[in-house]
C-alpha cells in the first residue's frame, strides 16, 4: 500500500523548488547556488593572496558574509522541507553542507577557520542534477558498474604488483647497496614502485651493470602495468553492454532514466521518469 498522506503545499513547494531541477524554478536555485559557491571559493583564494587580503579585508568579509547568511537559509530550507530531516543531515551532502556553512561561525570562537571555506568546493558535485545529460549519465553508470565489477581483480593485481616491488626491490638493495643510493630495502622497495609505475625517481639511479638491467627489466614491466587495469575494466564495460543486448526489454539497453525528482519522505533517487511514487518507500512523488 502507498502512502498517500502529502506534506503541506509549501512544504513540496520549497522541496520541489531545493532538491530538484525538473522544475524552472529548480533549475534557476540550482544554477544560483553553484555561482555562490565558486563566487566563495573565489574570495577564499583571492583573501589568502598576501596584501589582497589585508587591503579589501572589509569587502571580503561582507561578501563572505552575504553568502555564508545565503547557505545557512538554504540549509534550514533543506530540513525543514523533508519529512525525515535527519536523513538529509546525516547524509553526504548534508553533512557537506553543514560543514561548509560553519566556519565562519565558528571565527567567532576560535579563528582561523575561514580556510575550511574550500569544502564548498565538494558542493560543485550539484552540477550533475543541472546538465542531466542522458548520453553521459549512461556512460558514467556503465563505467561505475564495470569499475565495481573489476575491484577483485585489480585487487589481486595490485597485491601482484606490491610482491614484484618487494621482490626487485629487495634485490636492488643487494645489488647497489648504500655506496648507490639504495641504503635500505623500504627506500629501494620505493624506488622500484615509483620505476615500475614509469613515474621515475629522479634522487638515485642504479651505477651497476647489473643493478641497471634489473631497472630495464622493470621499466618495461610497467608499460604492460599500466595496460592491464584499463583492460580489465574494458573488458568488464563490454560484458555489461553485451548482457544488456541479449536481455533486450522495451527499453533501449542504452537508455538512462534521468529523473531528477528526490523524495521528500526518505530522500531516495534514481526513480523512473515516469514514476509516481517513491521505488523506495512508496511515497507520492506528486500532488
Amino acid at each position: 500500500m502507498h502512502n498517500t498522506t502529502s506534506a503541506p503545499a509549501w512544504k513540496r513547494k520549497i522541496h520541489e523548488i531545493i532538491y530538484e531541477a525538473d522544475t524552472p524554478a529548480g533549475k534557476w536555485f540550482d544554477v544560483i547556488l553553484l555561482v555562490l559557491i565558486v563566487i566563495s571559493l573565489i574570495l577564499v583564494m583571492l583573501e589568502s593572496i598576501p596584501g589582497l587580503g589585508e587591503k579589501y579585508a572589509i569587502t571580503f568579509i561582507t561578501a563572505e558574509w552575504i553568502v555564508t547568511i545565503f547557505f545557512t537559509i538554504e540549509y534550514i530550507l533543506r530540513v525543514i522541507s523533508i519529512n525525515k530531516p535527519t536523513k538529509y543531515i546525516f547524509s553526504f551532502y548534508g553533512i557537506i553542507d553543514f560543514l561548509s556553512t560553519i566556519p565562519l561561525y565558528l571565527t567567532f570562537f576560535f579563528g582561523g577557520f575561514s580556510a575550511l571555506l574550500a569544502v564548498r568546493s565538494l558542493r560543485l558535485l550539484r552540477v550533475f542534477r543541472i546538465l542531466k545529460v542522458t548520453r553521459y549519465i549512461g556512460e558514467a553508470d556503465k563505467l561505475s558498474k564495470a569499475i565495481k565489477s573489476s575491484g577483485p581483480k585489480i585487487a589481486v593485481f595490485l597485491f601482484a604488483v606490491m610482491v614484484v616491488s618487494i621482490i626487485f626491490g629487495t634485490l636492488m638493495y643487494l645489488v647497489e647497496g648504500p655506496e648507490h643510493g639504495f641504503d635500505s630495502i623500504p627506500k629501494s622497495i620505493y624506488w622500484c614502485i615509483v620505476t615500475l609505475t614509469t613515474v621515475g625517481f629522479g634522487d638515485i639511479a642504479p651505477e651497476t651493470p647489473l643493478g641497471q638491467f634489473l631497472a630495464t627489466l622493470i621499466m618495461i614491466m610497467g608499460y604492460g602495468i599500466i595496460a592491464v587495469p584499463s583492460g580489465i575494466v574494458s573488458a568488464e564495460y563490454a560484458q555489461d553492454l553485451k548482457s544488456k543486448s541479449d536481455n533486450l526489454g522495451s527499453e533501449s539497453p542504452n537508455y538512462r532514466h534521468v529523473n531528477t525528482q528526490v523524495c521528500q519522505n526518505c530522500l531516495a533517487k534514481k526513480h523512473q521518469d515516469a514514476a509516481q511514487f517513491c521505488h523506495k518507500c512508496g511515497y507520492p512523488l506528486h500532488d
